[in-house]
């Protein structure tokens, strides 16, 4: 009976494989992989998956099974998280369906509060954010989760669907993103936080903790850059000194798409999505006064298997 855990987080932007073995109390990473699907676009704020994402989300995932039938993954040890393109899509019983019949993955749909949940528990578990409440952010495609929390409690959470392929389809339609572009974006961006706004006035976080996709490619472009080379793979906890962010954020959006993709450290995934993501996070840290940053590297996968742990 293999004691191997399978965990799958079908984002809007890409999918990742996690394959861990329980270790005692703990568990070690057999397997990990990201593959992109890109199943928000050009649907997403149709809120349809397109057939040719349908079609890409099956490449990855006939993938995956072939990766989880290799490890020796029992299917009912195989979890697998639809998020915000799918709880929003008008079709996701007939993709799950879909998904189901030709790959034997079930896939759960969550709401944005147990998605906010599961950041919460994976960032705690890859960085020490301290006794201090924090912004815990966690920028996807579809949807940006925020947690304010500490070491040991969440105080307040919410999910928003402000995700970066949204934003790119609504706002990028100039590459560099154009000024009056980036002021509609901003505009966006105060209308749809006032919740946001409110609970960082009530709790007060000193800093912000950034998991995912941008956060991970800021912290390679980070280390590009003081070292010349990729961050240690063991390492699961960084800091971004804030102006390393600001140096990082002025490339971003000085250069178009082909010159983006020569900055060390950036990949081909997130070489579009990074624009208006970065200018969230350069939103966030101004509009509430925070000057600190810290990454962790993991997100919602890591959490779903410390929840399955704790079991």
């Amino acid at each position: 009976m293999s004691s191997r855990l399978g965990i799958i987080d079908l984002g809007t932007n890409t999918f990742h494989l996690l394959i861990a073995e329980k270790n005692g109390a703990h568990f070690k990473t057999v397997f990990h992989e990201s593959r992109p699907a890109r199943i928000g676009l050009g649907g997403i704020n149709k809120r349809i998956i397109t057939p040719e994402a349908v079609g890409r989300a099956l490449d990855v995932l006939s993938y995956f099974r072939e990766k989880l039938d290799s490890f020796d993954v029992n299917p009912g040890n195989t979890f697998a998280f639809g998020t915000s393109a799918i709880r929003n899509a008008e079709n996701k019983q007939e993709f799950c369906s879909e998904i189901l019949s030709k790959t034997n993955i079930s896939i759960t749909v969550i709401d944005g509060n147990r998605e906010a949940e599961y950041i919460y528990h994976g960032v705690r578990h890859g960085a020490d954010i301290g006794e201090q409440p924090s912004l815990i952010m966690d920028i996807g495609g579809g949807s940006v989760e925020f947690i304010i929390g500490n070491r040991s409690q969440i105080f307040w959470k919410q999910s928003f669907e402000i995700g970066g392929q949204r934003l790119m389809e609504k706002f990028m339609r100039n590459d560099p993103l154009s000024q009056a572009d980036r002021k509609n974006l901003y505009n966006h961006f105060e209308e749809n936080l006032i919740p946001l706004a409110n609970a960082v006035h009530q709790y007060a976080p000193g800093k912000l903790v950034g998991s995912s996709g941008t956060f991970d490619t800021l912290v390679d472009i980070d280390f590009h850059y003081r070292t010349d080379n990729w961050p240690p793979s063991t390492q699961t906890d960084f800091n971004i000194p804030l102006d390393e962010f600001y140096r990082a954020y002025a490339l971003i959006l000085s250069r178009n798409h082909d010159e983006r993709l020569l900055i060390p450290g950036m990949i081909e995934l997130r070489v579009d999505m990074i624009v208006v993501a970065v200018c969230l996070v350069d939103y966030v840290l101004k509009t509430y006064g925070i000057s600190e940053i810290q990454v962790s590297k993991y997100a919602l996968k890591e959490g779903v298997l410390a929840e399955l742990m704790a079991q």
